[in-house]
């Protein structure tokens, strides 16, 4: 007699807690419901895509490789509710890790009003993205560092062919 064995799981243990899983989505859900918050991809600000490949606004307001941290950290300065996911866009041709991330955001109140006046839609979001993105401190600092790599390497090396062998 064969006898039935339960599902031990994964073999690494317990998962992380974290936030419940999404419920598929439905008209009746409330506007304070995580599924019915807004969807931003970094592609919707990335001025290195071209309007096939996903950016949504105009290149003046877009940035160069905007992260889902640093979209995150621009909008939880708002202190707008924002949940980031381990999603990837569609359009994206890369597989890679660091493509990867999608942020949720709710933009209205249950009786329907925006949460925020001065961001009442995506569009919105999307250009104070663009603009503020820029003038973060870890943006900042990238430029200086880059000058004073490019610098210390060409330091170390030799002028001339050399001997050859």
């Amino acid at each position: 007699m064969a006898t039935m064995h339960a599902h031990p799981g994964h073999p690494g243990g317990s998962r992380m807690p974290g936030p419940p899983p999404l419920t598929p989505w439905s008209p009746d859900k409330k506007h304070s419901d995580r599924e019915r918050w807004v969807c931003i991809y970094p592609a919707y600000i990335n001025r290195k895509k071209t309007r096939q490949e996903g950016r949504r606004i105009p290149k003046q307001y877009c940035v160069d490789d905007p992260s889902p941290q640093e979209i995150r950290d621009v909008l939880q300065a708002l202190n707008m509710n924002v949940l980031v996911e381990l999603k990837q866009y569609p359009r994206e041709r890369s597989r890679e890790l660091q493509c990867r991330g999608r942020i949720r955001v709710q933009l209205r109140n249950d009786d329907g009003t925006p949460l925020n006046s001065d961001y009442a839609s995506r569009d919105s979001i999307l250009v104070h993205l663009g603009k503020t993105i820029p003038l973060l401190k870890s943006r900042q600092a990238k430029p200086q560092e880059q000058s004073q790599a490019a610098s210390s390497s060409n330091a170390g090396q030799k002028k001339g062919k050399g001997k050859r062998r």
